[in-house]
């Protein structure tokens, strides 16, 4: 038999449960106008570099990359442009082994004739944005190319991203970031697909129909002045490509996006390397939010703009309302039932399966850009709206630090890398994500029994869903736990001195072509 609510309790919940699922469909809205968007055309760049080639700057900020940093550095060097025309920075905050190793590498190339210079912080202040904006102190190039440590460039990069410089307006070109590791394990899978999402349809949507859009932090060019006139490097934010990417564009300059250019990088292989990133991701974009939003809706920008803007800058906000919407599936059920409601049960569950299928359409859309067969596409694409269910636990108290907090009182966690050969990443402390996750994997559980017992049939898929991405996200920790890395420990393998390790991956096009490909 149904339990009962009174009535004042009942229509509480319905009413919290309705403006939650109201502001969700403005998400989903908006995942289906940036596809439509991506469908675009968008501007017609140059598709070559004319006269003198300028000078470049290759900034590599890195930090305890023990595992990684010689494949970075060997790639670095190895791209396909003029000596005496390109400068590679390795901004090294490093507090472990890595400088050692950084040491040896930089005085290898600087021997072959390569400018390589290597930059010591002995502490990091500023974290990442700190690293970049002591680069530019000495940086000599018109252009600025950053690479974070997990990413393998093709030696064509700089000459890939430079033609839409041609327009004096552009202030930043990016590429789309590819997948050394995506057939790892079934975590690395559904991220290819997210990350997929992202680049081609939310970069793409944004590029193709004028609104502003962001460095995702590495595999971009800057031109210099354009970074320096929108007031440089900040670390007021822990995102701090997001909060210069707006300033930027609020100053006037305009934004590239190259979808048929990737750069190779590596994807968490663990549940606990992917939090740090999308808990970072989530907080500092919020922290962002709260800091350019007042100025870029008090300015003279399109409504467009401002739109777009405000949904992308307050995007993760979705995380704390589709947990609190999985929380009140069944209750709500239960309350419709008190107040005599009972009939408006399915439509209530079709408009949440509308904001759902919305991401699996993204997920499924983005799958077949890459051409990934449909036999494993759908199982991957609903698997990936479990993990993004799952990651509503840690990243929704992440966004709610970040509505109370600047980056100035909040580390920077980098995500751990695995590189070749490695253990697993370690674990940062996160004791209160895993009691989080535990507790609504206990209450989707225990609903799923619920409505079983009370014939609340139609809630089971979604409790089901909700219950697989925060227990597989548990199981995930605790899988880490037991087989943890420590940071900064020596890599598996060690190449001679002078050779240039590259991945033996089979990669996704990284030069120009007409249609992105890539394996299922």
């Amino acid at each position: 038999m149904t339990p009962t609510l009174p009535p004042s309790v009942a229509w509480a919940i319905l009413t919290l449960t309705a403006a939650t699922l109201s502001l969700l469909l403005v998400f989903a809205a908006h995942r289906t106008h940036l596809l439509r968007l991506s469908k675009r055309s968008g501007p017609q760049e140059a598709r070559e570099w004319k006269g003198e080639l300028p000078r470049v700057t290759v900034q590599l900020p890195i930090y305890n990359e023990a595992t990684v940093v010689r494949r970075l550095l060997d790639a670095a060097a190895a791209l396909d442009y003029p000596r005496d025309r390109i400068q590679i920075q390795v901004l090294d905050d490093s507090t472990d082994t890595t400088s050692r190793y950084v040491a040896e590498r930089v005085a290898f190339w600087r021997n072959q004739g390569v400018d390589m210079v290597h930059l010591h912080r002995e502490e990091r202040t500023g974290f990442k944005a700190g690293a970049l904006a002591r680069g530019m102190d000495t940086a000599t190039g018109e252009f600025i190319l950053i690479l974070d440590a997990d990413f393998v460039p093709a030696p064509s990069l700089i000459r890939d991203l430079l033609p839409p410089f041609t327009d004096p307006t552009v202030g930043m070109v990016q590429a789309r970031w590819d997948h050394l590791n995506e057939e790892a394990n079934l975590f690395t899978r559904c991220q290819a697909l997210l990350l997929d999402a992202h680049f081609f349809f939310e970069q793409g949507g944004r590029y193709a129909g004028g609104r502003f859009m962001n460095f995702n932090g590495t595999a971009g060019m800057w031109r210099r002045t354009s970074l320096e006139s929108a007031g440089g490097w900040s670390w007021d934010t822990l995102t701090e490509d997001l909060d210069l990417s707006y300033r930027c564009q609020m100053a006037g300059w305009r934004f590239v996006f190259l979808s048929e250019v990737g750069v190779p990088a590596e994807i968490p292989e663990s549940a606990s390397a992917l939090e740090v990133q999308q808990k970072r991701w989530a907080q500092g974009g919020v922290q962002t939010g709260r800091k350019v939003l007042p100025r870029l809706l008090g300015g003279s920008w399109p409504l467009s703009i401002k739109l777009e803007g405000v949904v992308h800058l307050l995007g993760h906000l979705a995380y704390p309302l589709t947990l609190l919407l999985g929380v009140l599936l069944l209750p709500s059920a239960v309350a419709r039932r008190s107040v005599g409601l009972e009939e408006l049960l399915i439509l209530d569950l079709v408009v949440f399966a509308g904001a759902t299928g919305t991401f699996l359409v993204f997920y499924v859309a983005a799958g077949r850009r890459r051409k990934r067969p449909w036999s494993t596409l759908l199982p991957r694409s609903v698997a990936t709206l479990a993990l993004g269910i799952g990651l509503t636990a840690p990243c929704a108290r992440a966004v709610l630090r970040g509505l109370g907090s600047s980056g100035r009182r909040d580390p920077f966690l980098r995500t751990p890398k695995r590189g070749g050969g490695s253990p697993l990443y370690a674990r940062p402390s996160a004791r209160g994500d895993q009691v989080l996750k535990g507790a609504l994997s206990v209450w989707m559980i225990a609903g799923i029994g619920g409505a079983v017992v009370w014939d609340h049939l139609p809630s089971i898929p979604f409790l089901v869903l909700f219950a697989a991405g925060y227990t597989w996200l548990l199981l995930g920790d605790a899988v880490a736990t037991r087989t943890g890395w420590r940071e900064g420990a020596r890599p598996a393998t060690r190449e001679a001195p002078g050779s240039i390790r590259r991945s033996t991956e089979v990669l996704p096009s990284t030069r120009r072509s007409e249609q992105p490909t890539g394996g299922g």
